[in-house]
Protein backbone atom coordinates (compact mmCIF):
# COMPACT_ATOMS: atom_id res chain seq x y z
CA UNK A 1 0.00 0.00 0.00
CA UNK A 2 1.78 3.65 -0.84
CA UNK A 3 1.84 5.44 2.18
CA UNK A 4 0.24 8.89 1.27
CA UNK A 5 1.53 10.93 4.44
CA UNK A 6 5.20 10.15 3.43
CA UNK A 7 6.91 10.51 6.94
CA UNK A 8 9.13 7.14 6.66
CA UNK A 9 12.30 7.78 8.04
CA UNK A 10 11.68 12.09 8.06
CA UNK A 11 13.56 13.51 10.72
CA UNK A 12 10.75 15.51 12.74
CA UNK A 13 11.14 17.76 15.91
CA UNK A 14 8.46 17.84 17.99
CA UNK A 15 8.05 20.56 21.16
CA UNK A 16 5.93 19.82 23.92
CA UNK A 17 6.26 16.08 23.57
CA UNK A 18 5.63 14.51 26.82
CA UNK A 19 1.85 15.48 27.16
CA UNK A 20 -1.18 16.16 25.38
CA UNK A 21 -1.40 17.41 22.04
CA UNK A 22 2.67 16.93 21.73
CA UNK A 23 2.85 13.76 23.12
CA UNK A 24 0.14 12.33 20.70
CA UNK A 25 1.89 13.60 18.25
CA UNK A 26 5.00 11.90 18.77
CA UNK A 27 3.23 9.01 19.07
CA UNK A 28 1.64 9.52 15.37
CA UNK A 29 4.97 9.92 13.93
CA UNK A 30 6.28 7.30 15.59
CA UNK A 31 3.68 4.71 14.18
CA UNK A 32 4.21 6.55 10.52
CA UNK A 33 7.84 5.48 11.10
CA UNK A 34 9.37 9.40 11.59
CA UNK A 35 12.63 9.71 13.20
CA UNK A 36 11.32 11.98 16.07
CA UNK A 37 13.10 14.10 18.29
CA UNK A 38 10.82 14.58 21.05
CA UNK A 39 11.85 18.02 23.16
CA UNK A 40 10.23 19.12 26.62
CA UNK A 41 10.63 20.23 29.99
CA UNK A 42 9.24 16.62 31.27
CA UNK A 43 10.79 13.08 30.52
CA UNK A 44 9.34 11.99 27.22
CA UNK A 45 7.67 7.87 27.67
CA UNK A 46 6.82 7.70 23.82
CA UNK A 47 7.85 4.02 22.96
CA UNK A 48 10.01 4.65 19.54
CA UNK A 49 10.85 8.17 19.79
CA UNK A 50 14.85 8.61 18.27
CA UNK A 51 15.99 11.22 20.87
CA UNK A 52 14.79 12.92 23.50
CA UNK A 53 15.81 16.35 25.03
CA UNK A 54 15.58 17.99 28.45
CA UNK A 55 14.85 21.59 27.33
CA UNK A 56 13.15 24.81 29.22
CA UNK A 57 12.01 26.06 25.86
CA UNK A 58 11.55 29.75 27.41
CA UNK A 59 15.63 29.82 28.18
CA UNK A 60 17.33 30.46 24.72
CA UNK A 61 20.58 29.14 25.83
CA UNK A 62 19.02 25.84 26.53
CA UNK A 63 17.43 25.76 23.32
CA UNK A 64 20.80 26.53 21.30
CA UNK A 65 22.13 23.38 23.43
CA UNK A 66 19.52 20.94 22.05
CA UNK A 67 20.06 21.79 18.47
CA UNK A 68 23.95 21.26 18.52
CA UNK A 69 22.43 17.52 19.02
CA UNK A 70 19.47 17.40 16.75
CA UNK A 71 20.45 16.59 12.69
CA UNK A 72 21.71 19.09 10.35
CA UNK A 73 18.58 18.44 8.19
CA UNK A 74 15.16 18.84 9.32
CA UNK A 75 12.24 17.85 7.26
CA UNK A 76 9.38 18.86 10.12
CA UNK A 77 8.98 20.99 12.89
CA UNK A 78 6.12 20.70 15.47
CA UNK A 79 5.49 23.56 17.82
CA UNK A 80 3.08 22.21 20.11
CA UNK A 81 4.43 23.23 23.89
CA UNK A 82 2.89 25.98 25.20
CA UNK A 83 1.70 27.38 28.51
CA UNK A 84 -1.34 29.03 29.99
CA UNK A 85 0.01 31.81 32.46
CA UNK A 86 -2.05 30.12 35.67
CA UNK A 87 1.30 28.61 37.11
CA UNK A 88 3.98 30.71 35.20
CA UNK A 89 5.18 34.17 35.04
CA UNK A 90 4.20 36.26 32.15
CA UNK A 91 8.10 36.22 30.74
CA UNK A 92 8.35 32.55 31.10
CA UNK A 93 4.80 31.82 29.52
CA UNK A 94 5.34 34.68 26.68
CA UNK A 95 8.67 32.93 25.77
CA UNK A 96 7.19 29.30 25.91
CA UNK A 97 4.49 29.86 23.86
CA UNK A 98 6.45 32.60 20.92
CA UNK A 99 9.79 33.27 21.21
CA UNK A 100 11.30 30.19 21.35
CA UNK A 101 9.31 29.40 18.13
CA UNK A 102 10.24 32.65 16.67
CA UNK A 103 13.51 31.86 17.71
CA UNK A 104 13.86 28.39 16.57
CA UNK A 105 12.14 28.99 13.12
CA UNK A 106 14.71 31.91 11.75
CA UNK A 107 17.52 30.97 13.82
CA UNK A 108 17.79 27.35 12.77
CA UNK A 109 14.28 26.03 10.67
CA UNK A 110 15.24 28.29 7.94
CA UNK A 111 18.97 27.35 7.55
CA UNK A 112 18.06 23.21 8.03
CA UNK A 113 15.65 22.66 6.16
CA UNK A 114 15.14 22.00 2.50
CA UNK A 115 12.68 22.68 -0.24
CA UNK A 116 9.85 20.32 0.61
CA UNK A 117 10.16 20.90 4.53
CA UNK A 118 7.11 21.80 6.40
CA UNK A 119 6.10 23.73 9.87
CA UNK A 120 3.62 23.40 11.76
CA UNK A 121 2.49 25.62 14.71
CA UNK A 122 0.25 24.63 17.25
CA UNK A 123 -1.73 28.16 18.55
CA UNK A 124 -4.80 28.37 20.17
CA UNK A 125 -8.14 29.49 19.44
CA UNK A 126 -7.43 32.57 21.62
CA UNK A 127 -5.11 33.74 18.79
CA UNK A 128 -8.09 34.43 16.31
CA UNK A 129 -8.78 37.61 16.61
CA UNK A 130 -4.67 38.57 15.48
CA UNK A 131 -6.08 40.42 12.57
CA UNK A 132 -8.36 43.30 14.41
CA UNK A 133 -5.51 43.97 16.94
CA UNK A 134 -2.47 43.41 14.38
CA UNK A 135 -1.40 46.80 15.80
CA UNK A 136 -0.71 45.15 19.09
CA UNK A 137 1.44 42.29 17.67
CA UNK A 138 3.55 44.07 14.89
CA UNK A 139 6.25 45.67 17.60
CA UNK A 140 6.62 41.74 18.51
CA UNK A 141 6.38 40.15 15.61
CA UNK A 142 9.01 42.61 13.55
CA UNK A 143 11.54 41.73 15.87
CA UNK A 144 13.60 39.67 14.96
CA UNK A 145 15.96 38.38 17.65
CA UNK A 146 15.05 36.65 21.23
CA UNK A 147 16.57 40.12 22.77
CA UNK A 148 14.73 42.43 20.80
CA UNK A 149 11.30 40.53 21.63
CA UNK A 150 12.03 40.35 25.87
CA UNK A 151 12.72 44.17 25.28
CA UNK A 152 9.58 45.11 23.69
CA UNK A 153 7.66 42.71 25.94
CA UNK A 154 9.87 44.12 29.03
CA UNK A 155 7.11 46.77 30.43
CA UNK A 156 3.94 44.00 29.59
CA UNK A 157 5.83 40.93 31.26
CA UNK A 158 5.94 43.68 34.56
CA UNK A 159 2.04 44.93 34.58
CA UNK A 160 -0.12 42.51 32.76
CA UNK A 161 -1.17 39.07 34.33
CA UNK A 162 0.39 36.06 33.58
CA UNK A 163 -2.39 34.49 31.45
CA UNK A 164 -2.83 37.41 29.05
CA UNK A 165 0.29 36.29 28.03
CA UNK A 166 -1.59 33.38 26.85
CA UNK A 167 -3.75 35.32 24.59
CA UNK A 168 -1.14 37.86 23.45
CA UNK A 169 1.93 35.28 22.56
CA UNK A 170 -1.05 32.88 20.55
CA UNK A 171 -1.68 36.22 18.54
CA UNK A 172 1.77 37.08 17.82
CA UNK A 173 2.27 33.28 16.79
CA UNK A 174 -0.77 33.68 14.33
CA UNK A 175 0.53 36.67 12.64
CA UNK A 176 4.07 35.31 12.63
CA UNK A 177 3.23 32.34 11.47
CA UNK A 178 1.40 34.12 8.73
CA UNK A 179 3.92 36.95 7.67
CA UNK A 180 6.87 33.79 7.77
CA UNK A 181 4.77 31.83 5.46
CA UNK A 182 5.25 33.90 2.45
CA UNK A 183 8.77 34.13 3.04
CA UNK A 184 9.45 30.74 3.98
CA UNK A 185 7.47 30.08 0.18
CA UNK A 186 10.50 31.23 -1.30
CA UNK A 187 12.21 28.89 0.18
CA UNK A 188 10.13 26.17 -0.74
CA UNK A 189 9.37 25.26 2.77
CA UNK A 190 5.45 25.08 4.48
CA UNK A 191 4.39 26.92 7.18
CA UNK A 192 0.97 26.39 8.69
CA UNK A 193 -0.69 27.10 12.15
CA UNK A 194 -3.57 24.39 13.70
CA UNK A 195 -6.00 26.54 16.44
CA UNK A 196 -7.55 24.35 18.87
CA UNK A 197 -10.74 24.83 20.84
CA UNK A 198 -10.67 23.51 24.47
CA UNK A 199 -8.59 19.95 25.03
CA UNK A 200 -8.53 17.89 27.52
CA UNK A 201 -4.73 17.97 28.05
CA UNK A 202 -3.15 18.40 31.34
CA UNK A 203 -3.86 21.76 31.63
CA UNK A 204 -7.53 20.98 31.21
CA UNK A 205 -7.67 22.76 35.21
CA UNK A 206 -6.17 25.85 34.61
CA UNK A 207 -8.18 26.60 31.98
CA UNK A 208 -10.80 25.45 34.21
CA UNK A 209 -10.37 27.83 36.66
CA UNK A 210 -9.48 30.47 34.62
CA UNK A 211 -12.86 30.21 32.77
CA UNK A 212 -14.60 29.14 35.72
CA UNK A 213 -14.99 25.39 35.41
CA UNK A 214 -15.49 22.52 32.91
CA UNK A 215 -18.86 23.60 31.60
CA UNK A 216 -17.63 27.28 30.60
CA UNK A 217 -14.35 25.42 28.83
CA UNK A 218 -16.98 23.22 26.79
CA UNK A 219 -18.92 26.07 25.88
CA UNK A 220 -15.69 27.27 24.00
CA UNK A 221 -15.83 24.09 21.85
CA UNK A 222 -18.27 24.90 19.60
CA UNK A 223 -21.59 22.44 19.39
CA UNK A 224 -19.19 19.41 20.32
CA UNK A 225 -20.77 19.45 23.74
CA UNK A 226 -17.43 17.74 25.14
CA UNK A 227 -13.87 18.72 25.00
CA UNK A 228 -11.55 17.38 22.02
CA UNK A 229 -9.52 14.77 22.81
CA UNK A 230 -5.48 15.66 22.25
CA UNK A 231 -5.50 12.99 19.12
CA UNK A 232 -8.16 15.36 17.22
CA UNK A 233 -5.51 18.05 17.42
CA UNK A 234 -2.66 16.38 16.67
CA UNK A 235 -4.13 14.61 13.33
CA UNK A 236 -4.58 17.93 12.18
CA UNK A 237 -0.81 18.53 12.77
CA UNK A 238 0.45 15.75 11.30
CA UNK A 239 -1.41 15.98 7.94
CA UNK A 240 -0.75 19.29 7.70
CA UNK A 241 2.83 18.55 7.98
CA UNK A 242 2.35 15.65 5.42
CA UNK A 243 2.95 15.09 2.02
CA UNK A 244 -0.69 14.97 1.47
CA UNK A 245 -0.52 18.94 2.28
CA UNK A 246 1.90 19.45 -0.13
CA UNK A 247 0.08 22.88 -1.40
CA UNK A 248 -1.53 23.95 1.75
CA UNK A 249 0.74 26.60 3.42
CA UNK A 250 -0.24 30.09 5.10
CA UNK A 251 -3.51 28.02 6.46
CA UNK A 252 -4.75 28.97 9.63
CA UNK A 253 -6.33 25.78 10.60
CA UNK A 254 -9.28 25.88 13.13
CA UNK A 255 -10.65 22.80 14.83
CA UNK A 256 -13.39 23.74 16.98
CA UNK A 257 -16.32 21.77 16.31
CA UNK A 258 -18.26 25.11 14.80
CA UNK A 259 -17.14 28.00 17.54
CA UNK A 260 -16.04 30.49 15.26
CA UNK A 261 -18.96 29.93 12.73
CA UNK A 262 -21.42 30.83 15.90
CA UNK A 263 -19.34 33.90 16.67
CA UNK A 264 -19.29 35.09 13.21
CA UNK A 265 -22.88 34.11 12.67
CA UNK A 266 -23.52 36.38 15.75
CA UNK A 267 -25.37 33.32 17.33
CA UNK A 268 -22.28 33.34 20.39
CA UNK A 269 -20.46 36.74 22.30
CA UNK A 270 -16.75 36.17 21.21
CA UNK A 271 -15.43 37.02 24.95
CA UNK A 272 -11.59 36.74 23.04
CA UNK A 273 -12.28 40.18 21.36
CA UNK A 274 -10.78 42.37 23.79
CA UNK A 275 -6.95 43.97 23.79
CA UNK A 276 -4.42 41.75 25.25
CA UNK A 277 -2.04 45.03 25.88
CA UNK A 278 -4.30 48.06 26.92
CA UNK A 279 -3.14 48.88 30.16
CA UNK A 280 -6.87 49.58 31.55
CA UNK A 281 -7.76 46.32 30.70
CA UNK A 282 -4.66 44.28 31.79
CA UNK A 283 -4.97 46.12 35.24
CA UNK A 284 -8.40 45.40 35.44
CA UNK A 285 -7.88 41.46 34.86
CA UNK A 286 -4.84 41.40 37.43
CA UNK A 287 -7.32 42.94 40.05
CA UNK A 288 -9.99 40.57 39.18
CA UNK A 289 -7.63 37.62 39.14
CA UNK A 290 -6.10 38.34 42.37
CA UNK A 291 -9.32 39.16 43.79
CA UNK A 292 -10.27 35.86 42.89
CA UNK A 293 -7.44 34.07 43.88
CA UNK A 294 -7.98 35.22 47.60
CA UNK A 295 -11.65 33.89 47.65
CA UNK A 296 -10.17 31.30 46.95
CA UNK A 297 -7.59 30.68 49.48
CA UNK A 298 -10.11 32.28 51.98
CA UNK A 299 -12.98 29.35 50.96
CA UNK A 300 -9.99 26.95 51.25
CA UNK A 301 -9.64 27.91 54.74
CA UNK A 302 -13.24 27.74 55.95
CA UNK A 303 -13.52 23.98 54.40
CA UNK A 304 -10.46 22.97 56.62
Amino acid sequence: MKSYFGYENKVCVVTGASSGMGKAVAEILVDLGAKVYAIDLNECDVSGITKFFKCDLSKKEQIDEVFKNIPEKIDSFFGVAGLSGSKTDYRTTFDCNYTSNMYITLYYLKDRMERGASIVYCTSTAGLEWKKFKKEQNKVVHAKTWEEVESVTRKLASTAPATFAYMYSKRCMSQFACEQSVEFAKLGIRINNVLPASTDTGMKQEFQDMIGGEDKLIEQAGLAGRLATPEEMATPMVFLNSDMASFVSGLDMVVDYTDTCLKTLGLKKNIEAISATNPIICALAKKMLSKNTNTKALNSGKEK
